[in-house]
């Protein structure tokens, strides 16, 4: 679903098998890797807020158009999808030609622009402003899925680069609860409040337009790309609060040196060699299992889902932040088992249970009528179909992709999987409402189909990579 770039991130600079020296954690380390991440909790702010203010939006809609405010609603919630579509390719852009600080500087800007014409379109009377908000403001969060990681990846010490590299993903979770609970009737869900909701979304880009100036750049970049090696060590000298740097220094060159020599493909290789589809292909399934499965559509519109299982508008809300609050402890009960059980398990495991609960949540739909018991449970297997997502799903789809392809096709790979999955999520947040009507209590029916054939999928085709190299793992596509 979300920040779990992350991890393909990682291995992308560790692939070649060096072991960059680094420090511990120092004062400097920690101001970099939180004014990044503030990126990637505004994006779960973003993911998570729209869900609650639903029925205050569709009043506004129509109290000053004649349209169909469930249709435009949709709209408003998968436009989202689109601005982050266009802001992945645009963040691996910018890095590159103007570096990582600067990048992150400019995403911040798309924050508080965004959050500014959501915050002023009811006052405006504009629904447009609304629109283009939700748009500018999934640019910035297509773009932070690709900055903050990669930026906190190249600061971090080597042996400190998985931890903080899950700070993102822990990020991403508690800003879905924030928004999830500044939704609540007593704080800001109301007719009166939802436009000031949507428009906190400016307080972690201005907080971020006011620490990046004074966060380093990354040394990676300084050396590699800028060819500026004074520079280089002075920012890594000031993030590792050491001069012994120069170990650090060498084995960036060694990887950099590694990186050369390997054979560069582009996304039409990926389509014409078959060594390269078959994985690419497994890729993409693992993405639009983490879309198609149905967990944005919850992420989205849990609030409306709760509604129709007979909780009231208050309580309904009030359920949803237990939607945020399961993936947050997720995030953290998922970290020590991807080692320990493997991608390939955790993902069998994750798919098999949204698929039983995606099931017993279409029974209680059938029978809460009359029978708060099955309200309860109804919510109940919600939140456990979310916490079979986060078991799995939720990070694995996109760290596969780094431990399908070696060096030289990741790049591409990661690539055409981050636009899969924002399309799919653009499809997903579009097609609910109309869906939902079209087929009542049978909504989730759809979902549970498409889990039971990427589990199939999965058990079949996804190899475990578990405790193999990637020349290992990329030999079983070349048999």
């Amino acid at each position: 679903m979300y920040s779990e770039n992350t991890s393909s991130l990682l291995e992308r600079q560790e692939s070649t098998g060096r072991k960059m020296s680094g420090g511990g954690t120092t004062g400097a380390l920690l101001y970099a890797v939180s004014a990044a991440v503030l990126g990637m909790l505004q994006f779960g702010f973003n993911t998570g807020v729209i869900n609650a203010p639903r029925e205050f939006i569709e009043n506004f809609i129509n109290e000053n158009y004649s349209v169909n405010s469930g249709t435009v609603f949709s709209v408003i919630v998968s436009i989202f999808a689109i601005g982050g579509m266009i802001g992945c390719p645009l963040a691996s852009w910018i890095a590159d030609k103007r570096g990582r600080k600067f990048a992150l500087i400019v995403n911040a800007a798309f924050g508080v622009i965004g959050a500014v014409f959501m915050g002023f379109s009811k006052v405006s009377t504009s629904l447009a402003m609304l629109i283009i908000g939700r748009f500018l403001i999934g640019i910035n969060c297509g773009f932070a899925t690709t900055a903050s990681p990669t930026y906190v990846s190249e600061v971090a010490p080597v042996r400190l680069r998985g931890a903080f590299g899950t700070v993102n993903q822990l990020a991403v979770a508690f800003g879905l609860v924030g928004g999830q609970i500044l939704g609540i009737d007593v704080i800001l869900g109301s007719n009166e409040g939802w436009p000031w909701l949507l428009g906190l979304a400016i307080v972690p880009s201005a907080v971020q337009c006011v620490m990046l100036p004074f966060a380093p750049e990354s040394p990676r970049y300084l050396l590699l790309v800028q060819r500026d090696e004074e520079q280089a060590r002075r920012a890594l000298t000031k993030i590792r609060g050491t001069t012994e740097i120069d170990d650090e220094i060498k084995d960036m060159h060694d990887e950099d040196r590694a990186e050369k020599q390997e054979e560069k493909f582009t996304v039409g290789d990926l389509l014409r060699m078959e060594s390269l589809r078959t994985p690419m292909i497994i890729g993409i399934v693992m993405h639009l299992s983490q879309q198609l499965g149905g967990i944005n559509a919850v992420l989205y519109y849990s609030a409306s889902i709760f509604v129709s299982t007979g909780l009231t508008e208050r309580d309904a809300r009030l359920a949803s932040i237990g939607v945020g609050s399961m993936l947050f402890i997720m995030a953290l009960v998922s970290i020590p088992l991807m080692d320990r059980l493997g991608r390939r398990t955790l993902q069998l495991c994750g798919l098999g249970g949204m698929t039983l609960f995606s099931i017993l949540m279409t029974i209680a739909f059938f029978t809460y009528e009359n029978n708060t018991t099955m309200s309860v449970f109804a919510v109940l297997f919600t939140l456990l179909y979310v916490a079979f997502f986060g078991v799995g799903p939720s990070s694995i789809p996109w760290m596969i992709l780094s431990e399908l392809f070696g060096q030289g096709a990741r790049s591409a790979a990661v690539s055409v999987g981050a636009l899969v999955n924002w399309f799919a999520n653009f499809i997903v947040g579009l097609t609910f409402i109309p869906l939902s009507d079209l087929l009542g209590n049978f909504v989730f029916l759809p979902f549970t189909i498409l889990l039971i054939i990427f589990f199939a999928f999965t058990y079949f085709k996804l190899p475990e990579t578990k405790n193999r190299t990637i020349e290992e793992v990329t030999a079983l596509f070349k048999k």
